[in-house]
C-alpha cells in the first residue's frame, strides 16, 4: 500500500522541467523561464493536493495504516436466509444458505473496487461454506484457499473452540508485511475482534495488538 510521496513527485516533475531540451539548440539543455517553473511548480502543487484527497479517501488503507492491520475480515456477500438448513452438509452446496443474485452483483463491486484501488492481499482464505467460497471467487481479485478455521460454528456444524483455536494459530504464522484476506461468517468475525459486520462488510484486524477497525466502502 505504499503511496508515492509528496517530496517524490515534487521531485519527479521538477526533475522533468529541469531537463528541457532545446532541438534548435543542438539539443544541449537550456534554462527555462520563471513562467515555466511556475507552471510546473502549481502543476505539481494541484498533484499533491489530488493525491493526498485520494489517499485519505480510500478507507481500506486508511484502515490498515492506522492499526497496521494485518488481517482483513470479510463477512460472505448477501445471502438471504438465516443460519443453514437443518440437512446441511458442507460438501453440498444444494443444502447450504447460498448468495442470490444480489449478493454475487455485491461480491463482484467489492472485488472491482479493491483492482481499482490496487489493494491486493497476500493471501486470500475462505470459509468451506460455499456462500464464503463463492464471495472469493466472485471478487476476482486471486485464487482463496479453503480453511476451516474459518468455518461457521452459528448453528453447531463445528465446534466454536476447536474452529477459532486453530483461526488463532493460522494468525501467529502471518509473516511480517503480511495482508491476509479472511472471507467467513459474522459469528467468526464477531468472536475475534468484537465486531459483528453487515453482508459483505470489511474488518481491518491487528492480529499482534488486538485492534480493529470498520471499514465502509464509498
Amino acid at each position: 500500500f505504499k503511496q508515492k510521496t509528496a517530496y517524490e513527485i515534487r521531485l519527479s516533475l521538477v526533475g522533468s522541467e529541469m531537463c528541457i531540451r532545446d532541438s534548435s539548440n543542438g539539443g544541449m539543455t537550456r534554462p527555462v523561464s520563471w513562467r515555466h517553473r511556475l507552471t510546473v511548480l502549481c502543476a505539481s502543487f494541484l498533484l499533491l493536493l489530488l493525491g493526498a484527497g485520494n489517499a485519505l479517501a480510500e478507507p481500506v488503507r486508511n484502515a490498515v495504516n492506522a492499526i497496521d492491520a494485518d488481517i482483513l475480515f470479510m463477512r460472505h456477500a448477501l445471502a438471504p436466509g438465516f443460519g443453514d438448513p437443518a440437512h446441511f452438509r458442507i460438501d453440498d452446496c444444494t443444502t447450504q444458505r447460498n448468495l442470490d443474485d444480489e449478493g454475487r452483483a455485491q461480491a463482484r463491486a467489492i472485488g472491482t473496487y479493491f483492482r481499482r484501488h490496487n489493494i491486493q492481499p497476500d493471501i486470500i482464505l475462505s470459509s468451506e461454506w460455499c456462500r464464503c467460497r463463492d464471495t472469493a471467487t466472485e471478487m476476482n481479485i486471486g485464487v482463496a484457499a479453503p480453511f476451516a478455521g474459518l468455518n461457521s460454528f452459528f448453528d453447531g456444524h463445528v465446534d466454536r473452540a476447536a474452529t477459532l483455536a486453530m483461526l488463532r494459530n493460522r494468525m501467529q504464522q502471518i509473516e511480517a508485511g503480511q495482508l491476509v484476506l479472511m472471507v467467513t461468517h459474522q459469528v467468526v468475525i464477531s468472536a475475534i475482534t468484537g465486531i459483528a459486520p453487515r453482508s459483505g462488510g470489511i474488518i481491518a484486524y491487528n492480529s499482534r495488538t488486538g485492534s480493529a477497525r470498520r471499514i465502509t466502502l464509498p
